[in-house]
């Protein structure tokens, strides 16, 4: 994996509920960079390089993929929730001495990126969410066509061990086939064979499997409870936000794919990039296009 990022170092850091996996490079402002489902920190490679050349980057796979821990499960399903994951970047920023800093995620990161700028608002100098649109939005626009769009939401967030019984039997299969599936191609033409042999790796394990479920079981419970709080309070994402998703990704399936985000939202702006799902990596440099622009204004020191 160090060829996917040349010149990164790793660190392995320890929070209250998990530990950890990371890769940091780069100078400049700090940059939080989280993945999504069913991926690990490797999908950024494609945007490391140039993004190194401004910005400090902190790369680390989320609770539960990749190199980090899979603690136990709880019955609320706080441990996977996007607070908690925050929970963890937030403590890892500060055990570097980042008060302040950009995030930046995709996917099943993006919901945790929005997450802490939601929780903690002074310390998200800016957010940049790649193709999603937020989490109680999701659950309140599901009609038949939606639902066989994105019918992992519905799967995966079953009680255990329904999903990990099936998955198990064939995981790289599983892993191999959600993934062409989501992008515009239908293939896997778009994925690094060093990235995606990292993705089956990890993916193929037991803990894994149960990990990624039981994120999604908490994007059912905790995760939708803590956005209906917010929607209720009238809270709204007070840092300047930039939206970027696939025209044919899953937001596209959404009318109106960046209102959801302005009913969120203080500040944002945002388009599509010719791509499915995995904007990163189908479709690198017209992503880089939105995101530098963006970053270079609003991350600070």
């Amino acid at each position: 994996m160090s060829d996917l990022f040349p010149g990164f170092g790793e660190r392995r850091l320890a929070t209250r509920q998990a530990e950890i996996f990371l890769r940091i490079g780069g100078s400049g402002p700090p940059l939080l960079l989280l993945h999504g489902f069913p991926q690990t920190h490797s999908m950024w490679h494609k945007l490391a390089a140039e993004l190194c050349g401004c910005f400090t980057l902190v790369i680390p796979d989320l609770r539960g993929y990749g190199l980090s821990s899979c603690p136990s499960n709880d019955e609320s399903n706080r441990v996977y929730s996007k607070r908690a994951m925050g929970e963890d970047f937030f403590e890892i920023m500060t055990s570097l001495g980042y008060a302040k800093f950009a995030v930046a995620g995709h996917d099943r990161g993006g919901r945790v990126a929005y997450r802490m700028a939601l929780d903690s608002p002074q310390r998200v100098a800016a957010l940049v969410v790649l193709d999603i649109v937020p989490t109680l939005h999701m659950w309140h626009s599901f009609d038949a066509g939606f639902a066989m769009k994105t019918y992992h939401w519905l799967f995966l967030a079953q009680p255990n061990p329904l999903p990990e019984m099936l998955i198990e039997r064939a995981p790289i299969a599983f892993l191999d086939y959600t993934l062409a599936s989501w992008t515009k191609t239908k293939n896997l033409s778009a994925f690094d064979e060093a990235a995606l042999a990292e993705y089956r790796f990890h993916f193929a394990t037991p803990e894994h499997v149960h990990a990624t479920c039981n994120d999604y079981r908490a994007g059912w419970t905790y995760d939708h409870k803590a956005d209906e709080a917010d929607r209720s309070l009238g809270r709204r994402i007070e840092s300047p936000t930039l939206a970027i998703w696939g025209d044919d990704g899953f937001p596209s399936a959404v009318e109106g794919t960046l209102d959801p985000w302005k009913s969120w939202c203080t500040d944002v702006r945002g388009n599509s990039v010719d791509s499915g799902h995995f904007v990163a990596e189908e479709n690198p440099k017209d992503t880089l296009d939105q995101l530098m622009p963006f970053l270079l204004e609003y991350a600070v020191e």
